[in-house]
């Protein structure tokens, strides 16, 4: 069995093409997205009389054509943002009215969310290949219907799915970061966690483990030390390892076949942890790049007989 792995795309819409097409164009039987789907930004595209108007990464845009208006579109979508169109009273009433910027992101989210799951139905044959996917951190709660909806992807927050004899369990609940977002708790909330969808598994040397938080201290969880602004320090030149415990030591105790993991973009790599192949592929979403592993596992023998990590 071939499994392509991904993780923490951000709403990049090209990286989501690119992980859709993963699936033939390395014959993988399986893909799956660890988490972090979504992205963080939406983007004002002002209707005026004759013309619209957006600011793009600190450049403001005319587009005169529809032509023009659907390519800045694409761009936008592309690096993870949300384009939304606005008249100049709609966007003075997202600036006065609270709550409204919210609200209307995550109406973009959503509505952007089901296209994308509409693209996978097409690209993956309408289920014929199994697509798993799986809330990160930064994934706002509504996604997990619109997912659990969807007739050729699979939401995996918490259950044991069965892939031919292997066992998958995902998690994309982090320990704490300094941005305070969506899923995220305390170490022993995460062990508690863990140990409920542990539970599932008939059989852990057949076991895969898909959580979003790195095992804490491998290598695989190094990001940029900040200082109390949040910024940096350093220049981003001195790390730290900000990974969980409780995934670490869930990793140690229960020593599944394989561990993949993402949430720390930085840390592309894979570590030995006992028996436990654990990997995270990393994440340069903003730039247009998937970065993913591809994986053999051998039903017979119950391991991973390859693995290579992957730029596309």
């Amino acid at each position: 069995m071939r499994v392509f792995f991904a993780t923490d795309i951000h709403g990049s819409e090209v990286c989501w093409r690119k992980f859709l097409n993963a699936a033939a164009f390395y014959k993988a039987d399986l893909v799956v997205l660890g988490g972090d789907v979504t992205g963080k930004i939406m983007v004002p595209v002002v209707a005026h009389n004759g013309y619209w108007q957006a600011v793009v990464r600190g450049e403001t845009i005319r587009m005169e054509t529809k032509a023009e208006l659907e390519e800045v579109q694409k761009k936008i979508r592309n690096a993870g943002h949300y384009p939304a169109l606005v008249s100049p009273d709609e966007l003075q009433a997202l600036s006065d009215e609270e709550g409204a910027v919210d609200r209307r992101f995550s109406t973009e989210m959503t509505h952007s969310l089901d296209r994308w799951l509409d693209m996978a139905d097409g690209k993956l044959g309408g289920g014929n290949i199994p697509c798993i996917l799986n809330g990160g951190n930064d994934d706002i709660w509504e996604i997990d219907d619109i997912i659990e909806a969807s007739p050729s992807v699979t939401f995996g927050e918490a259950k044991s799915l069965d892939l031919d004899g292997f066992h998958l369990v995902s998690m994309g609940w982090t320990n704490p970061t300094p941005w305070n977002t969506f899923r995220e708790a305390p170490e022993e909330q995460l062990k508690e966690k863990i140990d409920a969808v542990v539970s599932q598994i008939p059989d852990l040397e057949r076991a895969i483990f898909n959580f979003h938080a790195p095992p804490y201290g491998t290598g695989l969880d190094e990001a940029p030390a900040l200082d109390e602004t949040l910024r940096p320090t350093h220049g981003g030149a001195v790390m730290k390892a900000v990974g969980s415990t409780a995934v670490r030591d869930a990793i140690n105790s229960y020593q599944p076949m394989l561990s993949v993991h993402g949430h720390i973009h930085e840390s592309r790599g894979i570590k030995r942890m006992g028996r436990t192949l654990a990997i995270n592929p990393g994440s340069v979403y903003g730039d247009g790049v998937l970065q993913g592993a591809v994986l053999e596992l051998n039903p017979k023998k119950g391991k991973v007989t390859k693995y290579i990590l992957v730029n596309g």
